[in-house]
């Protein structure tokens, strides 16, 4: 058990106020209303004080008692109950067995004497039933063997409304609207009595201890129960919350919530009901009194009055935040909500929930901290002022007034651990690495930004990077110096290009490149300088150091004008470029590549160029070797595919630079070009020999031709393959196997008359069944199609006999259907719809007549 201090005892009427030197007096009960306080004595007396409550200085509470005055009821025996009500302004007595009425100031009875007889204890109904303001309802324990009466108490009179029995002789009674909770000599039970239903509760022994039955809110109890338990139950008969530990000798309890206050001859034990756990013992000797009026706590020996005075709850949480008892305080301060109001606790709540996660943090507890912080909606500058220099010199944060945390700064709180000090960063890291996208950041953004970036610096951790290219707000001055102190030049640079200056950044890049300055956080910094000029909108920017990345890597740096976005390509004239690049022939070939295939720009000059370059190049690859035995270099094969689809280079001057350069095959691509077709076809066939290329050749000349010109090209490199000459074996084998496989693309009638005669039939069956096939298909789709024409000609003619069968009158009067003039000539034009125009009208007609509208066809 950790204690609590939750109230101090103070007093406040003293034995020689009550009873002067009368020893034998004792003070049998109490009675308080507002600052009205009635005492009872054993000698019959009914005394009167006023009650002032005073603050000191130090915060603690005082009370003086004023004597108001005393009255004696005329009986011998003691006073045993006293209840105001306070609507009536009047007091009840109960004494001898009566329950009389008094004027709550001048202690005088009513002059009815109204009384209730017959009564060994009462209780007054706090939720009362009737409705009629102008009276109590009073429920007493009868002298009558096992019977509770209901009383109406007016101002000078009293009304009896129910008598109920109950099932053993009851001994205490509280009530809550219909219902009464009991103490009967073995148990307790909830008696309904206005429907005589009974709820029975838990067992009770009256020969071992005093039944204690009290009415704590609206339909709930507080009962002394079995093993020194204090018990809660509803009017269901039910228990909503956990019982509290008191003691066995317990003989008299009150609730101010959230404790249960439980008195017995020695001590006054304070409970929770929260955590039911004992915060509180005061040592009170012969106590015999202890009740709740209206929020205040008295108690009393037989000699004198006391008020158990509640510390304020908030003084409370703070001794309990004090002492690290964080839950017990959240605890208390959760269970304080029902007593402040709604918008005061909130602000308490939060401030206690920032206090109790610097607790915890300051105990490295983190996850609990940031739970805390979460919940207490914290000012993350708070967090971050903890540590040293992470806080903007240009930040105007000042800590709450009063603090949160007893800390100056992370050093004193880790009194230099430097293990504690590096968990406490990785801890602010995780936390303002959360925090900063959500409702906690606003206002703060520079703040968290600025201050993180300083912890991934001082970490090396990998997530500078990706704070400095996604969206951020850290300020540029403390942020580059910082990151300049700790040679992240890098990341500075990074920083630079978030803040729009491209330029410091670059320079910054291309110094760590050259070695000037030293950071390793990228081995690629080079290839990623290329990469940001090439996505750069500033056309200065690219130039200026257009030629230092060229002069690093010619083929990479040229990726600075070849890979720029299709809509910045317009930034940057081909021509001024292609002047920087003459400096770097192997970057000028991937440019003109560039323009020529992936851009399709259709300039000759560009074409011509890029050509040239090819040339060159292959010519220096293989300046010894021969156009037949040389290997086909990448750069021969781009030369050969870009003579070949391109028709924008200069065809005659090409053509001079390769003629006597040993590259055959380059010079039959372009004698194409210029439609020299056989002398194209003769270098393939008698030079290189290469009967697929020569086949090729007229695949390609022929792309998008009409159908002869292709069998003109296949005509003439078969007859270069039969001409006359020199013949070889590879020729007539070259000339069968075209025949063979491009039958379709023959005149079977001249290439007969070139066949020599020499060939049998079965050596040329591929090519003659072909052709066979072909002329039969032809002759067939030829009369398909003449049948065809017939039968629309038939049409043609039915419909020209209809239109001459209906005789056509024509006269002066007739006009014409378009110009609305009469004939004056028998010639005209007549429409299928009967419309008759003049023959001129008809030849220069471009809209139909309105009506009747004439046809389309004569």
């Amino acid at each position: 058990m950790m204690s609590t201090k939750a109230f101090t005892l103070v007093p406040a009427v003293e034995r020689e106020q009550l009873m002067g030197d009368r020893e034998w007096v004792s003070l049998e009960c109490v009675e308080c209303c507002g600052r009205n306080l009635y005492v009872g004595t054993s000698d019959c007396f009914v005394y009167h004080f006023l009650l002032e409550e005073k603050t000191v200085p130090g915060g603690s509470a005082t009370f003086t008692a004023t004597k108001q005055l005393h009255r004696h009821l005329g009986f011998k025996k003691p006073v045993n109950e006293l209840r105001a009500a306070s609507a009536l302004h009047r007091l009840l007595v109960l004494c001898d067995g009566s329950i009389t009425l008094v004027h709550m100031l001048s202690l005088e009875p009513v002059p009815s004497g109204a009384r209730i007889k017959g009564a060994t204890a009462f209780a007054l109904n706090e939720n009362p039933v009737s409705g009629d303001p102008f009276c109590v309802e009073v429920c007493i324990i009868s002298v009558k063997r096992r019977t509770i009466q209901v009383f109406l108490v007016y101002e000078d009179r009293v009304q009896i409304v129910r008598e109920v029995s109950t099932p053993e002789q009851p001994l205490a009674v509280a009530v809550d609207g219909h219902f009464l909770c009991l103490a009967l000599t073995t148990q307790y039970i909830i008696l309904n009595y206005s429907t005589g239903v009974a709820q029975d509760l838990f067992p009770f022994c009256s020969e071992e201890k005093r039944p204690i039955v009290k009415r704590i809110g609206r339909q709930e109890f507080l009962l002394a129960g079995p093993g020194g338990l204090g018990m809660f139950a509803t009017v269901a008969g039910i228990s909503q919350r956990a019982p509290v530990h008191w003691s066995e000798n317990v003989v008299g309890a009150a609730v101010c919530f959230p404790y249960v206050i439980a008195l017995d001859s020695e001590f006054i034990t304070v409970h929770s009901m929260l955590d039911q756990q004992q915060k509180q013992t005061l040592p009170f000797k012969e106590g015999h009194i202890l009740q709740d009026f209206e929020g205040r706590l008295i108690v009393a020996t037989s000699k004198g009055v006391y008020v158990l005075v509640p510390l304020p709850l908030e003084k409370q949480i703070q001794d309990l935040l004090a002492s690290r008892r964080v839950e017990e305080a959240l605890v208390l301060a959760k269970g304080a909500r029902r007593n402040i109001p709604k918008e005061k606790f909130q602000v308490m709540y939060r401030r206690i929930l920032q206090q109790a996660g610097f607790i915890q943090f300051a105990q490295l507890q983190f996850l609990e901290a940031k739970e805390l912080f979460r919940s207490g909606q914290l000012d993350v500058r708070e967090l971050i002022s903890l540590y040293p220099f992470l806080l903007p010199t240009s930040s105007s944060f000042t800590r709450s007034h009063p603090p949160l945390h007893e800390f100056a700064d992370l050093n004193q709180l880790t009194q230099g651990d430097q293990e504690k000090v590096a968990k406490c960063k990785r801890f602010l890291m995780s936390y303002l690495n959360e925090v900063r996208s959500t409702e906690v950041a606003n206002g703060y953004k520079e703040d968290i930004d600025t201050a993180l970036l300083k912890l991934y610096t001082e970490a090396d951790h990998d997530s500078l990077l990706d704070l400095l290219v996604t969206e951020n707000f850290c300020l540029l001055t403390d942020s580059a110096a910082w990151l300049e102190k700790h040679k992240k030049y890098f990341a500075l640079g990074l920083l630079y290009h978030y803040n729009h200056q491209d330029a410091a950044a670059v320079q910054l890049w291309v110094s760590i490149v050259n070695g000037d300055i030293h950071d390793s956080t990228r081995s690629d910094l080079y290839e990623y300088i290329v990469d940001f000029l090439t996505y750069s909108l500033d056309p200065d920017l690219v130039w200026q150091y257009a030629d230092w990345v060229l002069q690093k890597n010619p083929e990479v740096g040229v990726q600075v004008f070849t890979k720029r976005p299709v809509d910045e390509q317009s930034r940057f004239n081909p021509d001024d470029v292609i002047s920087c690049l003459k400096k770097y022939p192997q970057a000028l070939v991937k440019y003109l590549e560039h323009l020529v295939v992936d851009r399709r720009l259709e300039k000759e000059g560009y074409h011509t160029h890029l050509a040239i370059l090819y040339l060159d190049e292959v010519l220096q690859q293989r300046p010894s070797a021969s156009g037949k035995d040389a290997e086909v270099t990448e750069t021969q094969a781009k030369l050969r595919r870009l003579l070949q689809q391109s028709d924008l280079y200069q065809v005659h001057f090409l053509l001079d630079r390769i003629r006597g350069a040993g590259l055959p095959m380059e010079n039959a691509i372009l004698l194409g070009k210029l439609e020299q077709h056989e002398g194209a076809l003769r270098i393939l066939v008698h030079e290189l020999a290469d009967f697929p290329a020569a086949e090729g050749y007229c695949l390609w000349r022929s792309e998008g031709r009409a159908p002869p010109y292709r069998r003109r090209l296949f005509q003439l490199l078969l007859a270069i393959y039969l001409g006359p000459g020199p013949s070889a074996p590879e020729l007539a084998v070259a000339a069968v196997d075209l025949l063979n496989r491009r039958a379709t693309e023959f005149d079977a009638a001249q290439v007969l008359q070139l066949l020599p005669g020499t060939w049998s039939v079965q050596l040329l069956c591929p090519f003659l069944t072909g052709a066979v096939r072909d002329s039969v298909h032809a002759r067939r789709t030829t009369q398909v199609a003449m049948g065809l024409a017939k039968s629309e000609n038939l049409i043609y003619k039915y419909d020209k006999m209809k239109l001459k069968g209906s005789s056509v009158r024509l006269s002066d009067k007739k006009l014409c259907q378009m110009c609305r003039n009469p004939f004056c000539e028998p010639v005209f034009v007549r429409y299928p719809n009967g419309g008759l125009v003049h023959t001129h009208c008809a030849a220069s007609r471009h809209t139909n007549p309105s009506s009747p509208s004439p046809g389309a066809r004569t």
